[in-house]
């Protein structure tokens, strides 16, 4: 996934100068990373040449990513898909509503730079380090998830049933990613999400001989 390009609806504040700067500082060093990994490979590229592609100092770039591996893995679609999610109509079926935010959750990112999104993929299911890293993030986005989960469901946040599936959700979203790696993109992900979302919401099923 990567960031939004779209405007803020009319009806919400505008970032104000210090938050624009962030978010401009943020997309400078994901794109000094992702060129210098194109050029010379994930393991090669280091921090120090990050930060010079991006015009600012190592401790920046540590300031907005703690480890090399963030810098790939993380974006800024996961507040607003939350969003989305809790905004959905009250008396929308509950797997309708997650449908539509997962989906859009791979197509804004397949969509608006799609070369972006299948290096992280291909990174994702290659390098040992960034798959390590994004397991542990899971569990950050599973509790991030699971307040929406549980208003729409009436569970508690915290139960176990809810935590399951919060991180059966992400852990599908994590599979669909490397699986679309794996399989040389060829797939269309929105479809790949349509088919990991039925396996959690009916099981696995028997495939006919």
């Amino acid at each position: 996934m990567t960031p939004v390009r779209t405007p803020p609806p009319t009806d919400r504040p505008q970032l104000g100068l210090r938050e624009r700067k962030k978010i401009k500082t943020r997309r400078a060093i994901r794109g000094a990373t992702y060129a210098l990994i194109e050029e010379q490979g994930y393991d090669a590229t280091t921090i120090e040449q990050i930060a010079e592609r991006a015009e600012v100092s190592p401790s920046t770039v540590f300031r907005y990513f703690p480890v090399k591996e963030d810098i790939v893995l993380t974006d800024e679609y996961g507040p607003m898909l939350l969003e989305e999610l809790r905004a959905r109509p009250a008396d929308e079926p509950w797997p309708d509503s997650l449908r539509y935010v997962m989906r859009r959750a791979v197509g804004l990112g397949a969509d608006e730079e799609p070369e972006i999104t299948r290096l992280r993929s291909r990174l994702m299911a290659e390098v040992p380090a960034v798959r390590s890293r994004m397991m542990e993030s899971m569990s950050v986005t599973g509790r991030q998830l699971a307040s929406s989960v549980a208003a729409r469901t009436g569970r508690a946040e915290d139960g176990l049933e809810v935590r399951v599936y919060t991180m059966s959700l992400i852990g599908g979203l994590a599979e669909v990613s490397q699986y679309w790696a794996e399989n040389g993109f060829r797939d269309d992900p929105r479809e790949l999400v349509d088919r990991a979302l039925d396996v959690v919401e009916h099981g696995l099923t028997r495939e006919n001989p």
